[in-house]
């Protein structure tokens, strides 16, 4: 058994994030607000305490895979910043607003805490089999000490350089990747209306120049209709308003990118905020004259 690490956050990337930690060998002592979440890290050789501040008091590196900014902000400084011990290394994990993440690492500088961006690139299945890709922003020293944890969790990452760059990279990765996913809902449902094979086509535009990856994390998930989640809408719908919010800081026009925030939110009128991404392909359906 290698140290323990703490994660903060047991939804669909922390779950996947506490068992390539297991798996690697650390143990794991992890926490959710939902006990359905907490017996499951049980389930699979984890501990599960109550409070992020215990985990805190026990880990001296944790993973923070929480939902929102406010959220990394709250348990950072309210909960783990006065539990934690000096030279306690924290992992935020999460999609966020980089310019508040570079602020709360400034607020963090020469504290007790160290803090490292570690945003990851790719669905909650292709980070449990080792194809998430890490964007890491921070210290290049930070990284090297846990680097071990690193390798656990990102067997490919990036360094991309000072705090805040990770999630700035990670926003752009996800602009250009839910405009794939949203091109490749049309396309299906074009071909099919157009008397196509939805499944045939898909094989032939997985062929072709068209090509993306999302066609192999998403193409079956749209023609079986199975969304269960790896990245629900409603965090989708999250970092695209971060996307927009951040084009307008910057005076950038993102005329694609509202269209496909346009789309999420008709999705979650629907109903559907809880379910796949790729559920973007039934509003797709939905759009007839």
């Amino acid at each position: 058994m290698q140290q323990t690490v703490g994660v903060i956050g047991l939804g669909l990337m922390g779950e996947v994030l506490a068992g390539r930690l297991i798996g690697a060998g650390f143990g794991v002592v992890g926490m959710d607000i939902d006990p359905a979440k907490n017996e499951r890290l049980v389930a699979r050789g984890g501990k599960a305490v109550a409070t992020a501040a215990e985990v805190a008091g026990a880990c001296g590196v944790i993973a923070l895979a929480v939902f929102s900014t406010d959220q990394v902000e709250a348990v950072v400084e309210r909960d783990v910043l006065p539990a934690a011990k000096a030279g306690t290394v924290v992992l935020c994990t999460s999609t966020c607003d980089p310019d508040r993440i570079a602020a709360l690492g400034q607020r963090l500088a020469g504290g007790k805490l160290k803090f490292l961006e570690t945003p990851v690139s790719g669905t909650s299945e292709q980070v449990r089999t080792g194809d998430g890709v890490g964007l890491i922003g921070g210290d290049p020293a930070v990284a090297a000490e846990v680097a071990a944890v690193l390798d656990a969790l990102f067997p490919r990452r990036f360094h991309i350089g000072k705090t805040g760059d990770g999630g700035r990279a990670k926003l752009a990765v996800n602009l250009i990747l839910g405009l794939n996913r949203l091109a490749l809902a049309e396309g299906l449902i074009f071909a099919e209306r157009l008397g196509l094979d939805a499944k045939a086509f898909l094989a032939v535009a997985k062929g072709a120049a068209s090509y993306s990856q999302v066609m192999d994390t998403k193409g079956e998930k749209m023609l079986a209709r199975d969304f269960a989640p790896e990245g629900r809408v409603r965090q989708t719908l999250k970092d695209v308003h971060m996307m927009l919010d951040q084009g307008e800081k910057l005076g950038q026009t993102l005329p694609m990118l509202q269209v496909h925030c346009d789309v999420l939110e008709a999705c979650v009128r629907a109903g559907e905020a809880e379910r796949d991404n790729s559920i973007i392909v039934e509003e797709i359906r939905r759009r007839r004259r």
